[in-house]
């Protein structure tokens, strides 16, 4: 047996690998360049649009008043186009229909302010001095029953509603004549541009969406008039039963605020008839709840007919009026009303809060023509 044969063959190493990782070779670095002409041009372009969105916006800012005029005009001429139409149905033209319809209107609010103008004012006058007694009389209620001790002098000047604050707010109004000139000035305008534009909106409506539908494709014109009809129907028919139920729960309201001697009768009814239709679900509440603050303090006794009214008073508007002014119109969740109540608010002030539900209705009623349902598992039915 020769030597090789007697090696152990179990000290056999195999050879170590290399450490030194392989290197995979270097890409050589492409640079991209723009031609001089087209990078000319590319920053012309967006320094261009750069300059343009800043126009626009510096533009919208200035013309935000006007656009929200706007706005209200064309809200006010398809709140009352179901009318018109109506009336160019019977074969009026429409633009005469539209200007009967909007002299019927100043009339009814001239006839009223005429009839109930001054004392209007004057309860309301005397309501927004009252509101500091108001305020000194609760705080003493709550101090008094349930040991609080609040300060009242601290919440009325917080508040702003102390009795010097009130008198100079009005001598600085009575003063300011130029300050006041300009609000009268401003608000007279603001209207005239509502009522002239809304007069334009509501006349020329076929016009009008002939002339913004041409500016489409076919296809598409098509998606665009059916969109305008529904904002009109839906949007339309849903502020004039709100006007119409506002006016009678005002009316209601008004008479018995008048018949139970409640101190500022018309502006607290007025005030109860429009918030309990223009603010949903807890609109009822709050319109009732002022005036039984002042008859608190006057006649207790006059709580108890007030709440017994507005309960009566809201089963005979959901189940006698409602019914017949609102078949027209569109339901709107409570919980979407209330939210597009507050978002409009946010956004435009008290007028937005009356503005936020027709804008609100359109959105919803266009969605549903144009969202596809489908038909809920019976799985989901059963574990509802």
């Amino acid at each position: 047996m020769g030597a090789d044969e007697n090696v152990d063959e179990t000290h056999i190493t195999e050879p170590t690998p290399d450490p030194t990782p392989i290197r995979q070779p270097e890409r050589a670095v492409q640079w991209v360049a723009f031609e001089p002409r087209l990078l000319r041009r590319t920053i012309f372009t967006v320094v261009t649009a750069l300059v343009i969105a800043a126009g626009l916006l510096w533009s919208a800012n200035q013309l935000r008043g006007f656009l929200f005029n706007l706005l209200l005009a064309w809200l006010l001429a398809i709140s009352f186009d179901p009318l018109v139409s109506g009336l160019a149905r019977r074969g009026l033209r429409r633009g005469f229909a539209t200007a009967l319809v909007a002299t019927g209107g100043i009339a009814l609010v001239a006839g009223f302010l005429l009839l109930f103008g001054g004392a209007l004012a004057q309860q309301v006058a005397g309501l927004v001095i009252a509101l500091p007694t108001l305020v000194l009389d609760i705080v003493e209620w709550v101090n008094g029953t349930f040991e609080a001790g609040i300060n009242p002098t601290e919440i009325t000047e917080n508040l702003s509603l102390t009795t010097e604050q009130v008198t100079a707010i009005a001598s600085s109004l009575a003063g300011g004549v130029l300050g006041l000139f300009a609000s009268v000035v401003g608000a007279v305008f603001s209207l005239v541009t509502i009522l002239v534009f809304s007069f334009y909106f509501s006349a020329d409506a076929p016009r009008i969406k002939r002339f913004l539908a041409s500016l489409l494709r076919p296809e598409r014109q098509v998606i665009f008039l059916n969109v305008w009809d529904i904002s009109v129907q839906k949007a339309g028919g849903f502020v004039i039963s709100k006007i119409a139920l506002a006016t009678l729960s005002a009316i209601a309201h008004v008479g018995f605020f008048w018949f139970i001697d409640i101190p500022y009768w018309l502006p607290m009814g007025i005030f109860a008839g429009v918030v309990s239709q223009f603010i949903p679900t807890i609109g009822t509440y709050i319109g009732v709840a002022l005036p039984a603050l002042f008859a608190a303090f006057s006649d207790p006794l006059d709580i108890i007919w007030i709440i017994l009214f507005a309960t009566i008073y809201q089963q005979i508007e959901n189940y006698v009026f409602t019914p017949r002014i609102s078949t027209a119109t569109m339901d709107i969740n409570s919980g979407v009303a209330l939210a597009s109540v507050f978002i409009g608010a946010a956004l435009f002030g008290p007028i937005g809060a009356i503005i936020g539900i027709p804008l609100a209705a359109i959105i919803i009623a266009v969605m549903e023509a144009y969202t596809k349902r489908y038909t809920v598992h019976p799985d989901i039915d059963k574990r509802m």
